[in-house]
């Protein structure tokens, strides 16, 4: 067992131990080169072999590519004893989990921004191409000062979680928040992600996971399996979204771009943005498995799901103005025809996050829209959502290419992105149709 005092790779002194479980034990520590203080994680790898262990430090290594405000930073991946240790950002927090067993349920107020800070994070993940596989109450901190949110634990799970469930002895991840094709035995992707989510934010809003709780992990197993969840009981604009960051097919659910874009729109109290169902118009199918204290909602819960809670869109704006407008109406020229609002919604060193405003300026249902501006030199853009990008030199161009939804007189959408570069000063942007 490491001690108080001792020093990991030769330069990182422990102080105290701020925490433990099956995958090892936190201290926090100083880094004695460069005097700040950090938290280092000693994995437990008692049962593993020597080839685990050094996939275990190649996976740290490239959560280590990760650099974003809501992320906690992999700073240094080493080995102590022969087992792997990393070094991380410290943030004075308590975990979800934490705060949930002590408050209960959250407002969704707090949920919804938790929510949208961890997505962003994920997100900006996503694009890098690493899966999390282990997203859960345990692995988001909330500081104690700002209520800044953070996910930690990144690119660890696959490695040094519980195991696989096709491997009889471990299991991936944290049950209670798996989504049923891990539970099933499948590869953790992006959308499973998602599912974790959406679970992670289900017990913050309900007290309780959308598995509910069991001692006998492959009992829960076998519910997450056949996706046994109940509706959340709050409802409203997060209990929409929360069903859609939990439909059981993969392929329904949003990408994490677009959770964080809908989180986003509930903490701020907007209208949910469009969201184009991408296989048909499949109900999200629910079922009653929560402890009993729960079981009076059931009528609430069936009148939820009749009321159309489905994987669906949300058109903003007023329909009847497109409908009435008058048939033989000029076609709107470019610079009339719509406008657009470019607006930084984050930035860390390094990158930012924008997220783009299409407002539909003409007297008729818009599509094919087009938005350009020009971007700063060096600056790379990736992880586009809602629309398609042409980058070149000297412009940026977003097309609704491919998306079919006609936006109304007076209706908005928006589409964003992640961008590699320092933040730069608002752009000049255009947009114009066609028709």
């Amino acid at each position: 067992m490491p001690e108080q005092g001792e020093i990991i790779a030769e330069r990182y002194r422990l102080m105290s131990s701020i925490g433990h479980g099956s995958m090892g034990v936190v201290w926090q520590a100083r880094d004695e080169q460069v005097g700040r203080v950090v938290a280092v994680k000693l994995l437990n790898a008692d049962r593993r072999s020597p080839d685990a262990v050094a996939q275990m430090l190649r996976e740290g290594r490239v959560a280590g590519r990760l650099r974003h405000p809501h992320a906690i930073s992999v700073y240094d991946v080493v080995e102590h004893d022969g087992k792997p240790c990393l070094v991380l950002e410290y943030l004075p927090s308590r975990s979800l989990a934490a705060l949930i067993a002590e408050r209960g349920a959250l407002p969704p107020g707090v949920v919804a921004d938790v929510g949208r800070q961890v997505a962003a994070a994920l997100a900006a993940a996503h694009a890098e191409g690493i899966v999390h596989r282990d997203v859960s109450t345990f692995n988001v901190l909330v500081a104690e000062e700002d209520d800044i949110a953070k996910i930690t634990d990144f690119g660890i799970a696959r490695a040094v979680g519980e195991g696989t469930v096709t491997d009889a002895r471990l299991i991936v991840g944290t049950p209670a928040f798996l989504a049923p094709e891990v539970a099933a035995g499948e590869a953790a992707t992006f959308a499973s992600d998602v599912f974790s989510l959406g679970a992670t934010l289900y017990a913050a809003l309900e007290g309780t996971p959308p598995f509910g709780v069991d001692e006998n992990p492959y009992a829960l197993l076998q519910r997450v399996v056949r996706a046994e969840i109940e509706p959340p009981r709050s409802g409203g604009p997060l209990g929409e979204v929360l069903l859609r960051l939990l439909h059981r097919d993969a392929a329904e659910r949003p990408t994490m771009a677009e959770a964080h874009k809908l989180l986003a729109a509930v903490a701020e109290g907007l209208p949910l943005p469009t969201q184009a169902p991408r296989s048909g118009t499949r109900l999200l199918v629910v079922r009653r498995h929560l402890p009993r204290r729960v079981i009076a909602m059931v009528a609430g819960a069936a009148a939820l799901v009749a009321a159309g809670v489905v994987i669906g869109s949300v058109v903003q704006g007023d329909r009847s103005g497109s409908a009435q407008a008058n048939p033989t109406t000029t076609t709107p020229t470019a610079t009339t025809a719509c406008d657009a609002r470019y607006e930084v919604t984050n930035s860390w060193p390094g990158g930012y996050q924008v997220e783009v405003t299409v407002r539909n300026t003409s007297p008729r249902g818009l599509s094919g829209w087009t938005v350009t501006w020009q971007p700063p030199a060096g600056h790379t853009i990736g992880n586009l959502w809602n629309g398609t990008l042409t980058q070149k030199a000297t412009s940026v161009t977003v097309t609704n290419a491919g998306h079919n939804a006609v936006l109304p007189t007076g209706g908005t959408t928006t589409f964003g992105f992640v961008a590699a570069g320092p933040e730069p000063a608002r752009p000049a942007v255009t947009c114009s149709t066609a028709g």
